[in-house]
């Protein structure tokens, strides 16, 4: 038996995570009965577990780095991945750092910036550099449909073992 704990908000779709620390946390609409949870939970265990050893081997929790001695490292990660999408069109974005909890990277792609998670400095650079490019190509393709995981697979065929060996770190709380 898997123990979850359950939050019931305006979501569409059934929502699953593992925390860092270790902790299940499912997410569901109003309308879902509390039946329904336990069989996704139920349904994804594999998964789960899977996540859990994940979480178990990797180096543990990555400490913040000092936001002005990461953004070199950050800069020349953009600096390496850029010229990947500059020919497709996309301006060198501003690049900003800090530390965050639960993301490695976000882009505001209608104001031109990307921000890298000052963590990223202590992995290995192919993991900052699969970061760096992720965030480039939504400039191209804002979400995370088809198009955005075409162009990934045409700029950096190996980006899924990047996305995989990423998962071993987990990022302070």
């Amino acid at each position: 038996m898997i123990q979850y704990l359950l939050a019931v908000k305006k979501v569409k779709n059934m929502n699953l995570r593992v925390r860092p620390d270790g902790s299940v946390h499912v997410s569901v609409s109003r309308r879902v009965p509390k039946t329904a949870a336990d069989d996704f939970v139920r349904s994804r265990a594999n998964w789960i577990a899977a996540r859990l050893a994940e979480r178990a081997a990797g180096p543990g929790p990555l400490a913040p780095p000092d936001r002005e001695a990461a953004l070199p490292v950050l800069r020349a990660s953009l600096e390496r991945m850029w010229p990947l999408v500059e020919p497709l069109g996309v301006k060198k974005p501003e690049l900003k750092a800090r530390f965050m909890t639960s993301r490695w990277g976000s882009c505001h792609w209608t104001r031109g910036i990307i921000v890298l998670n000052t963590a990223l400095t202590v992995v290995p650079q192919e993991l900052l550099d699969y970061v760096t490019l992720h965030e480039l190509v939504h400039f191209l393709h804002p979400n995370h449909g088809a198009g955005f995981y075409a162009a990934m697979d045409r700029l950096l065929p190996e980006w899924r073992v990047r996305r995989s060996a990423l998962r071993s770190y987990t990022l302070a709380r």
